[in-house]
């Protein structure tokens, strides 16, 4: 929100310095986030007239000019297509330091003719975009005098932050009121006159109270639409709006000083009465900024008999927009629903003035005076002649009644506050306080509707008195914090392991397009968001591989061949605690590492995932299971097991889903369920015992069925000897033909007391060759 400091003291009687208005605007929770003075950047440039202007003599779009600086008359070569005789310009003299260019003007000749200066546009000065030509400033500008001055940016220039429940303080007025309160100043009273209408309104209404609680409006014939006032002009722009025309330079004054939008239709280009109700889908409603939109079923317009002239609260139409040519208008001030203003500007994506303060709260109670006050501005402007109001619907009352002890100021916000310093400091907000003591009931303003509850209240009342005053806890009373638990601790356990793995950690959105969870198993309706902050992100994920794709894409549209990244985080399955699981999930695509002398470029395979796998779970002995969800290459993937529970998958993306995202292969990822992940159990390390006797080792070949794995074969080994055997390793796998295949292992046979015997060595070699052949029906190669 901007505003310049005039601005404000035109609803705000103080004689309080520049600082202590900032300070109290932060301390009201109205940060200040920047304060300007455009014009000490702009103080060397000075008004000037053009008192001739002549063809260059060795070029044809140049001109030179006799210039009068209001002290001398000087000589300027122009190039500009609007620089002619009777002109009032921008002049900047040599020495002068061009905002747009930071250069230092100087004494130049120009194709032989010398210039003492530069006729500036309004882009070389930052005051707007466009270079056709220079500024032509108002007829009646006094010739010598700062340009900033006379436009009105000698002003201080505020810009603060205001929170979305705020709305009341999107309109200069509302801040003037909360700093009344700090007792900085006195808070002057809006002038409001009732407008007596001298004929009925040509005009009805029908409204369809879902769509419009309360729309008002009136005619207002005979008026002469131009240029604003010039105190009009500099207001808006001061605060960086272009001015238009009379008509619709009031609506946005009023906009910005009273938070209560407008709008004004030619009643000329009006057909039949105004219908306020619900589209229809497909309904095409061409806008004030020449763009045609497509609507859906539920958002709130203004049609006449034509069909949609207005979105309702968001924009108007341009088949009923006031130009110099209109005479006759139809001024609105109506109140909108907040929740379907901003769904409307949101799906449509158009942002306004008018959409921003509807959607974050509009005083019902301010259509009436809004329409009044306006209409006398547009009167004293435009002149005409008004007709009487028409009105559909009733404002509604958004007011509450709240029971309140100031006692709760001390148990709440930690200050000591009077009874009678509350209801004083809540009076001067504008709340009705009814009580005596410490029984209060406190009515809310009909601009505060986010005020609900009594914590709200001590809220108001500790803004106002101050936060600084809140004494401080000593650091001894406070609870001492708990150490981490060791859910939280085997996060950044992870964190730590994959990093050391050489992946880098990212934070993506929780949130993603409905029509990416499509390819990762899709998301049910109630993970979709009824208020999504984009239409892109309109669901809850249910996987965080979509959003990890999408960053290796970033990555490799800007030439990364090596991307290596994971995400700790939550993913969801339904809206409940119990559908949100924590995981750990991680992407390598590309080659697993850039060219290096030490190492030879290879592309990233299974092999990578499931080394990183094997370090997030280290101490955890899992199983491997084939099936592995669709989005997985079949047959280069792996289900991560503990038991019957799944801990996670890995393995190659599927071709498809690289498709789809435009992502170049090979990528391989993993997925593991952090909370499943068994904790490990604290104990000491078992006594190193080092045999001093030989070790044996034996190499097995056994042919099998196709369907048997290396891991149960192995499994089958072990189970021959346990204490005896130290290692098995598999070493081969090949295809046999007819179904079957060959699996070789290596077992290490490790005596503790003794050196084994050749018939130890072969009787222990017979129970493997049993144990498997008992197992998986394997059989040793002959």
């Amino acid at each position: 929100m901007k505003f310049t400091l005039s601005w404000l003291k035109d609803h705000l009687e103080t004689e309080a310095s520049l600082e202590t208005i900032l300070e109290k605007l932060t301390a009201l929770g109205l940060v200040v986030d920047k304060v300007e003075n455009k014009a000490e950047a702009l103080a060397p440039f000075k008004i000037c007239e053009i008192l001739e202007a002549e063809k260059h003599p060795n070029a044809d779009r140049l001109q030179v000019c006799c210039v009068n600086t209001g002290t001398e008359v000087i000589q300027v070569v122009c190039g500009a297509p609007n620089a002619r005789k009777g002109l009032k310009a921008v002049l900047a003299r040599p020495g002068d330091v061009i905002p747009s260019t930071k250069q230092v003007l100087k004494v130049g000749k120009v194709r032989d003719v010398e210039s003492f200066g530069m006729m500036c546009s309004a882009e070389e000065l930052h005051l707007g975009e466009g270079t056709e030509g220079i500024i032509e400033v108002d007829s009646g500008a006094p010739v010598g005098e700062p340009y900033a001055n006379w436009i009105g940016l000698d002003d201080i220039l505020i810009e603060i932050e205001v929170t979305p429940n705020r709305g009341d303080c999107l309109g200069v007025y509302g801040i003037a009121r909360d700093l009344s309160a700090t007792g900085i100043g006195k808070l002057k009273p809006l002038k409001m006159e009732k407008i007596k209408g001298s004929y009925p309104c040509p005009i009805s209404l029908k409204a369809d109270p879902e769509a419009c609680p309360h729309f008002t409006g009136r005619v207002i014939r005979g008026l002469k639409n131009g240029p604003s006032p010039l105190w009009l002009q500099k207001k808006l722009e001061a605060i960086g709006l272009r001015p238009i025309s009379a008509l619709v330079d009031i609506t946005n004054f009023f906009t910005h000083d009273q938070a209560r939008p407008l709008h004004v239709f030619d009643a000329d280009k009006l057909t039949g009465n105004l219908n306020i109700r619900l589209s229809k889908a497909g309904e095409r409603f061409k806008a004030l900024d020449g763009k045609t939109y497509t609507l859906s079923d539920d958002m709130t317009v203004i049609t006449d008999d034509s069909g949609v002239i207005s979105l309702a609260g968001v924009m108007g139409g341009e088949s009923t927009g006031c130009d110099e040519a209109t005479h006759t208008l139809f001024l609105e001030s109506a109140f909108f629903d907040p929740i379907r203003t901003a769904i409307t500007g949101r799906s449509l994506g158009i942002l306004s003035d008018s959409r921003y303060r509807f959607e974050r709260g509009v005083d019902p109670a301010s259509t009436l005076p809004g329409l009044e006050a306006a209409t006398q501005m547009i009167l004293d402007i435009c002149g005409g002649e008004a007709s009487e109001v028409v009105a559909v619907g009733e404002a509604p009352d958004l007011r509450e009644s709240i029971p309140f002890d100031p006692l709760r100021i001390k148990s709440l916000g930690g200050l000591d506050v009077s009874s009678q310093c509350a209801q004083e400091i809540l009076t001067s907000l504008g709340f009705e306080v009814k009580g005596e003591g410490n029984n209060l009931t406190v009515v809310t303003p009909t601009w505060r509707s986010d005020v609900e509850q009594d914590a709200d209240l001590v809220e108001e009342v500790l803004r106002v008195e101050g936060y600084d005053k809140i004494p401080s806890t000593p650091y001894g009373d406070r609870p001492e914090q708990k150490p981490l638990s060791p859910l939280q601790e085997r996060r950044f356990i992870i964190r730590e392991r994959l990093a050391s793995r050489g992946l880098t950690e990212v934070v993506t959105w929780s949130f993603m397009s409905r029509e990416d969870t499509e390819a990762f198993g899709g998301a049910p309706e109630s993970l979709v968001l009824l208020n999504p902050i984009s239409q892109d992100l309109d669901t809850m994920r249910p996987s965080l591989l979509p959003n990890l794709l999408n960053a290796v894409l970033s990555n490799q549209n800007r030439g990364a061949e090596a991307v290596g990244i994971f995400e700790v985080g939550p993913q969801y399955s339904d809206p409940t605690p119990g559908g949100q699981h924590m995981m750990v999930s991680g992407i390598r695509a590309g080659v697993f590492q850039s060219d290096h002398w030490l190492e030879k470029k290879r592309l990233v395979d299974i092999y990578d995932a499931k080394a990183d796998v094997i370090y997030v779970l280290s101490g955890t002995t899992v199983q491997y299971d084939r099936t592995a969800p669709l989005w997985y290459h079949p047959g280069r993937s792996a289900t991560l097991k503990l038991g019957p529970n799944v801990l996670g998958y890995f393995g190659e993306i599927h071709p498809r889903i690289l498709k789809e995202y435009d992502v170049k292969g090979p990528v391989v990822a993993f997925e593991i369920f952090i909370d499943r992940i068994p904790l490990a159990k604290r104990k000491s390390k078992p006594k190193l015992v080092l045999s001093p006797y030989q070790r044996v080792e034996r190499d097995f070949a056994f042919v099998v069925e196709r369907n048997i794995s290396a891991e149960s074969l192995i499994k089958a080994a072990q189970k021959a000897d346990p204490v005896l055997m130290k290692d098995i390793n598999l070493f081969d796998v090949f295809d046999l033909g007819d179904d079957k295949k060959s699996i070789a292992i290596r077992v290490s046979l490790q005596p503790q007391d003794r050196t084994l015997t050749e018939e130890e060595i072969q009787a222990a070699s017979h129970k493997i060759i049993s144990s498997v052949a008992q197992s998986t029906g394997g059989v040793l190669r002959q």
